[in-house]
């Protein structure tokens, strides 16, 4: 069993709809955030740093592994069970590629360009920053996604699960996904799998 705390954000869904494509048990702990992070021991206990998701690997008998960071969630649990990362050559290295380009570009870009539409949208500054940095990534996904049904040129893998909980949020940057039309067609064949409807959910419930 694989212990899970997280909230139905973008961050939140990508561990989920890890684990219904792989198939491996889980059970989610939702955090409140109105309250933070730190406010949850059994949270902070894990990641000291007091932020979902992050889990507790008990797949292992007489062993419980505490893992933080999405990023670093999504790969221990592609190794555990064959499926969402190419063992490896090309496809791998681009899976690996994909996927820290997103927690370390997208996302934060992302993240930012949505909080300051929201908090404080007379700082042109941030707002014009974020924002079109955020378009920019999506326009290097779209150009990848015009040629590749998939972000490592093989096969669906945790980058395109890290990506996609953030791109179908497009909106929160102030971006129209309509606008990248390679990007809003990977967008709904994602969303049509099974296991990222019953991963949402879960998380939604």
């Amino acid at each position: 069993m694989i212990e899970v705390f997280t909230s139905p954000t973008p961050n939140g869904i990508k561990v989920p709809i890890a684990l219904e494509e792989l198939g491996l048990p889980y059970r989610i702990h939702r955090v409140d955030l109105s309250r933070g992070g730190a406010a949850v021991p059994e949270l902070v206990a894990i990641n000291p740093n007091a932020k979902i998701p992050a889990i507790i690997d008990r797949t292992q008998a007489g062993h419980a592994v505490p893992v933080f960071e999405s990023g670093a969630i999504l790969l221990h649990l592609a190794e555990l069970k064959s499926g969402l990362l190419p063992e490896a050559g090309i496809a791998r290295a681009a899976t690996l590629s994909w996927l820290f380009l997103q927690v370390a570009g997208l996302g934060p870009n992302f993240g930012n360009a949505g909080f300051f539409l929201r908090n404080d949208p007379a700082n042109s500054t941030a707002i014009q920053r974020f924002g079109d940095e955020a378009k920019r990534q999506m326009a290097v996904l779209d150009q990848q996604l015009s040629r590749h049904e998939w972000l490592n040129g093989q096969s669906f893998s945790i980058a395109d699960i890290a990506h996609f909980a953030w791109v179908r949020m497009a909106h929160y940057a102030g971006l129209h996904l309509h606008d990248f039309s390679a990007t809003s067609d990977w967008v709904a064949r994602v969303a049509m799998r099974p296991a990222v409807q019953r991963a949402i959910a879960r998380c939604d419930a």
